[in-house]
């Protein structure tokens, strides 16, 4: 919210006249609003869809670990990723993940850097040996759209779906055009800025599938063993940004282009534990703590149960408005993790949206605004978020339907 300062280091049991300073500094906010910033985590809930909220037993820890990592005397983020101590970091995080998400003895564990754009160019770079092979593209929204161009660089790209320009859907199996010959198919499980989510997984045959989960990993239970890969950026249900989840099969390992940056090539990174250069040692670290909070809560399960739960509240909401709020996406591809919604007509939704985002603000919930590319408000519900969170964002929409809604006849609709 607006601009803050941050000191890097704050006397032990003291509070230095610098904090004491800025806890009573104003700033104007995103819309123009004065907010006094003495704000505190409890607060306000954090609906970014990425870098997103933590859960707060895990920020509590990290704050020791990142001053006197089990008193070893130093922090996390001044360990050798050679030593035993970080050694010990990133095979807790590595096995709790094998875990939680049950994958089978066939596959390795990848903690990479580079985030969703690296992988982008590392798939077809490790899954396939010429350009003049095909792959299988499902384009549902702005990251498997980006995803198939920079797929086009390496090999030829099929595009699954009918070509449309937005994106609320996917298209019914009948309309697929899957290749005969596609070296494997990528999808992505749900597309955070449009709001589309697979409600399972697509039936492709026999062929090698590819998953982005980013946005949607550890939020409902998922059987491995059907992919050839799964990557995810841990920024959203699983930590901070830095780290990337890469789950790959065993066998496609060993046949990566010729040209493949050791850097994006599964088979040395594999060999190496995921430590062919140093990687973000602090990221994967708030990645172990979010794994054993997602443990120590009930697992992939109970995320999944809390998941439905969020999302129907806040789907329920929107469906009791009177149309006053309205989906753009379609009821079966409704994702659970981020909701895009609109306010009021055509005529005065900019204005409506806007005085809306203002008031969140003001309450504490905060960072609702739309993807820029395609407005709106945006809910990121991840795992952190908890039921009671979006109790209060609900809580606020009615309120504000009540107080905006009586001068216009809006009509209930799916789509806008």
């Amino acid at each position: 919210v607006g601009r803050a300062i941050c000191t890097t280091k704050v006397t032990v049991g003291t509070q230095s006249l610098l904090q004491k300073h800025i806890l009573n500094l104003h700033t104007v906010g995103s819309f123009g609003i004065t907010i006094k910033m003495n704000r505190q985590p409890e607060d306000v809930v954090n609906f970014a869809a990425g870098p997103s909220k933590l859960p707060k037993e895990v920020v509590l820890e990290s704050t020791k670990g990142a001053y006197n990592f089990q008193g070893t005397g130093i922090g996390v983020m001044e360990l050798s990723h050679r030593s035993k101590t970080y050694a010990g970091i990133h095979t807790e995080a590595i096995e709790t993940l094998r875990k939680l998400l049950h994958i089978p003895p066939n596959y390795k564990v990848l903690l990479l850097q580079g985030g969703g754009y690296l992988q982008f160019a590392a798939i077809p770079l490790n899954l396939t040996q010429s350009e003049e092979e095909v792959a299988d593209y499902f384009v549902t929204g702005t990251w498997s759209q980006k995803a198939a161009k920079e797929a086009s660089k390496y090999l030829k790209v099929n595009m699954v779906l009918p070509t449309t320009d937005k994106f609320v859907g996917v298209a019914k199996q009948s309309e697929w055009k899957l290749s005969d010959n596609a070296s494997y198919v990528y999808y992505c499980d749900n597309e955070t800025v449009h709001g589309v989510e697979f409600p399972e997984v697509p039936d492709v045959g026999d062929k090698l599938l590819v998953a982005d989960m980013s946005s949607n990993i550890f939020t409902r239970l998922v059987d491995v063993s059907k992919f050839g890969l799964i990557y995810a950026g841990a920024q959203k249900n699983l930590g901070c940004s830095g780290v990337t989840i890469v789950i790959v099969r065993e066998d496609l390992l060993g046949k990566p282009r010729k040209y493949c940056p050791s850097i994006t090539d599964y088979t040395i990174q594999a060999g190496l534990n995921s430590l062919l250069n140093t990687p973000c040692t602090w990221a994967t670290y708030i990645l172990g703590l979010v794994l054993k909070w997602i443990e120590k809560n009930g697992g992939v399960p109970a995320m999944q149960d809390r998941s439905y739960k969020k999302s129907k509240l806040l789907y329920d909401t929107i469906a009791e408005s009177q149309g006053f709020y309205s989906l753009p996406v379609e009821p079966e591809n409704r994702s659970r993790t981020n909701v895009p919604f609109r306010l009021g007509t055509p005529e005065n939704r900019d204005a409506l949206e806007t005085e809306f985002l203002k008031q969140a603000e003001e309450k504490g919930l905060l960072q609702l605004k739309g993807h820029r590319s395609v407005g709106g408000i945006r809910a990121s519900m991840y795992n952190s978020i908890s039921v009671g969170d979006v109790e209060l964002l609900v809580s606020f929409m009615r309120e504000f339907s009540a107080n905006n809604h009586v001068q216009h006849n809006y009509v209930q609709h799916n789509h806008i």
